[in-house]
């Protein structure tokens, strides 16, 4: 049962404080313990509406702005977004404005503005309905915006933004049938395999869940694995292998799996995904630019600015600030050259980021090849069920952005290259 004096929309409204004045992910807000006090539908109830407010944050700003001689402090502002957000979408104006005021009316150091939230949401309660679909979509920050375009052209990016405001339906990976899944959970088998599900879901109440007959995953976070295609008895290594889908996969596929990461906080996660399934991996802690071996085939999905998983991740424009790009790419860098001397003669190794960014996935490899005389790409390998050859990039790799399949739900934005030692 949820604590009396934390609600759904109390507890939202700290996940945007943490968010928008502090900075921190949504991932990191949620892991401070914020829902802790809440039962399970309000902590889902929580964090939708925190999503939903992010998403729309810039058509709230534009609807309040005309109501404000000068903004609030950030947390009686989040108030006002989120109520914007939820009256825009058919909330019940006399509960949404009401609990407004009472958060803002709890707060010891912004309590004096409860009468300013509450002449400004009454405004709202007829603004918000009437005029949030005529305001243009959400836009990216200028700070991601601005190479995006650049790299892709406005009306691709636009595209974007709007897969990103559309959101993300959940997708699964079936440990063997995604018939059998796709039947059990009412979800529909796509053309790459994965079996996606749309409306809301409780993921541990759904079918399959306690047996392991799937993990979550989205579709295009699917493919690398798929690509890779290992083979029973293989030796197979996946870097930076937490939470563990990918390494579910390739267990799954009969490998001899280890894998790999840094963090033994997030490498608990693993442990807990393979024994929920009943698949099997050598768990190891360790750091990938010193790690010993030699493998048959090696999937690297590299750290990265995660700009591709916006439409689930909706935090982190606001969270981030671009500054960390020059450092991960030379980690990127590092790390798959490091990877290539893991390999066999023969050996494959697929690499792969979850960003828009060419410089975190086409230059990466264009640069790697150069590097590495021994390496070759390996373009047969992406002829794989669902595959558009649209996809392919000039080096051979595979571009996948948000707006595909967009009458489908989208996808993650991802880069994916398939190399070979020769």
């Amino acid at each position: 049962m949820s604590h009396p004096l934390m609600s759904a929309r109390r507890a939202a409204v700290q996940l945007l404080d943490q968010v928008l004045d502090d900075h921190h992910l949504l991932s990191e807000a949620l892991a401070s313990g914020v829902l802790s006090r809440l039962d399970p539908a309000d902590r889902a109830r929580a964090q939708r509406l925190a999503t939903d407010t992010l998403r729309g944050i810039e058509r709230a700003d534009r609807l309040l702005q005309k109501h404000l001689r000068k903004y609030p402090p950030t947390h009686v502002r989040n108030v006002l977004r989120l109520a914007t957000v939820e009256l825009a979408h058919g909330g019940d104006a006399h509960g949404v404005v009401n609990e407004a005021v009472t958060i803002v009316a709890a707060h010891k150091r912004h309590n004096r503005l409860k009468g300013l939230v509450n002449a400004v949401l009454r405004k709202m309660t007829i603004d918000a309905p009437e005029k949030w679909d005529s305001l243009r979509l959400p836009r990216l920050p200028k700070w991601l915006r601005g190479p995006l375009v650049q790299a892709y052209g406005p009306e691709t990016i636009a595209a974007i933004e709007a897969a990103h405001y559309a959101g993300a339906p959940l997708d699964l990976t079936a440990k063997t049938d995604a018939e059998a899944v796709a039947k059990a959970t009412g979800g529909t088998v796509l053309t790459t395999g994965s079996v996606r599900l749309t409306g809301s879901v409780q993921v541990s109440a759904l079918p399959g869940y306690d047996t392991g007959d799937w993990w979550v995953q989205d579709a295009a976070a699917a493919l690398p694995a798929r690509i890779l295609a290992v083979q029973p008895g293989e030796s197979v290594l996946d870097i930076c292998a937490a939470p563990g889908g990918k390494t579910l996969q390739l267990a799954a596929s009969g490998g001899d799996v280890t894998a790999l990461d840094i963090s033994d906080q997030r490498l608990r996660r693993v442990t807990e995904n393979l024994a929920r399934t009943g698949l099997k991996a050598d768990v190891i802690e360790g750091d990938a630019l010193t790690h010993k071996g030699s493998y048959d085939a090696i999937l690297l999905d590299a750290p990265c600015s995660a700009t591709g998983t916006i439409r689930r991740h909706p935090d982190l424009p606001h969270a981030k600030d671009g500054s960390e790009f020059a450092a991960l790419i030379a980690l990127q860098s590092a790390m798959l050259d490091h990877a290539v001397s893991l390999l066999k003669p023969g050996g494959r190794l697929v690499f792969c980021t979850c960003s828009l960014l060419p410089d975190e996935g086409e230059c990466q490899v264009e640069e790697a090849l150069t590097r590495h005389k021994s390496l070759e790409i390996d373009t047969e390998a992406l002829s794989l069920p669902g595959i558009d050859t649209a996809w392919i990039t000039e080096e051979g790799g595979l571009r996948l952005r948000p707006d595909f399949w967009a009458d489908q739900g989208g996808m993650d934005g991802f880069y994916i290259a398939a190399l070979r030692r020769k």
